[in-house]
């Protein structure tokens, strides 16, 4: 994948407003353990980077996947990793299936607000039963005349507290756990919907995540996306994009914590030169940079790929695999030669240590991933569809 002039405009647009109006409010938001969503996503609207890949008829850019692709990697210039996490929700997480089998009517009443910046969305998947199993969710929606009444749980939701709709995976019938589900839209102000928790997590500050409760809540059916019983192909064709932006928006932050780390080692004197002059330093950040390039490579290849159409269903998997392990490895090795100084709070180097430990867990974890791809390479059954 080669970026282009409009994709590089794409990033400058995306660094600027960082540099403007994200960075210097980030240490405030991490502290307050929020963010105010629907101020940035309103203006990441009005510069027309929230749909750079949708239909244009709903506000989008018609533009190709490889643009989204060069937002998600410019996002990874924010100095935290819960606000670009949250805009990914937005922009590759929830809306995906939507863009892709909505209506007409669903897409003007949720998709177009939401890639003008007017609402912001969330996914609900997980469950406190099931997160990595996602067929084993117990959400149900049960059929009273041309509504659906819903009732379960979600939990580890991002942006929830500030959501105002989600994109809900629900059990809609009996039968086989990969053929009952369907994907509905579910706004957030509905009687029966109780917040009941803001969870507070050991990164990802600024980020609100949620425990969602759903009493009876009646949603009409023709909020349903797409066919019923077909929730769990949809959620899993969207699980490609959502892990490609994990594996693409994780490359800048990996660089820019070798980048600092390399300056303190040239600055930090030990035994008589610096900590720079050690060649197990230079070796071990020659190595990470090596393996972050390496990603890179990979994350491009599925992207060129997934633009061509074709099913990256084993490649994405690898790139999400790879960024989890590799973020985790970067900052633990960084945060080793800060010494003390990288074990304090304010250390950037610290904040990756704390945010990139979610990039082995959320989205499918390690072992889902493994999972996936042995079933690819055919030395894993596949379950029964």
């Amino acid at each position: 994948m080669q970026y282009t002039h409009e994709h590089l405009e794409i990033q400058k647009t995306m660094h600027r407003f960082i540099d403007e109006e994200i960075n210097p409010h980030v240490d405030e938001w991490e502290e307050a353990e929020a963010f105010p969503a629907h101020q940035v996503f309103k203006r990441m609207g009005d510069l027309g980077l929230l749909g750079l890949n949708k239909p244009e008829a709903f506000g989008g850019g018609g533009l190709d996947y490889s643009y989204a692709m060069a937002l998600a990697e410019a996002l990874g210039h924010i100095s935290c990793g819960a606000v670009p996490m949250a805009i990914g929700v937005q922009t590759d997480m929830c809306t995906p299936a939507l863009a892709r089998f909505g209506s007409d009517e669903l897409r003007r009443e949720f998709l177009a607000p939401a890639i003008a910046g007017d609402m912001v969305g969330c996914i609900g998947v997980s469950e406190p039963g099931a997160g990595s199993d996602v067929a084993g969710l117990k959400s149900v929606a049960r059929k009273d005349g041309d509504d659906y009444l819903i009732t379960g749980q979600k939990m580890w939701i991002t942006n929830s507290f500030q959501a105002d709709w989600m994109c809900m995976l629900v059990n809609t019938s009996e039968g086989s756990a990969h053929r009952n589900k369907s994907l509905v839209m579910v706004p957030m102000n509905l009687p029966g919907i109780e917040k009941a928790k803001k969870i507070r997590k050991i990164g990802m500050h600024s980020s609100d995540t949620g425990l969602i409760y759903f009493d009876d809540v009646r949603v009409p059916q023709r909020y349903r996306i797409g066919e019923e019983g077909q929730g769990f192909v949809y959620q899993m064709q969207q699980f490609q994009e959502e892990r490609l932006w994990a594996a693409a928006s994780s490359l800048a932050p990996m660089e820019d914590c070798i980048r600092d780390t390399i300056e303190w080692a040239q600055q930090r004197k030990l035994f008589g030169g610096t900590l720079a002059d050690q060649q197990w330093v230079q070796f071990k950040l020659a190595e990470l940079k090596t393996e972050v390039e390496a990603l890179r490579a990979l994350t491009y290849r599925a992207c060129d790929l997934h633009v061509e159409g074709q099913d990256v269903t084993e490649l994405a998997s690898m790139a999400k695999l790879k960024c989890g392990r590799l973020t985790r490895q970067v900052a633990d090795t960084c945060l080793q030669f800060w010494g003390g100084m990288g074990f304090t709070w304010e250390n950037r180097v610290s904040r990756l240590y704390r945010d990139g430990r979610l990039g082995s867990i959320g989205g499918g974890a390690d072992e889902v991933m493994l999972g996936i791809l042995a079933k690819t390479m055919g030395i894993a059954k596949r379950p029964p569809r």
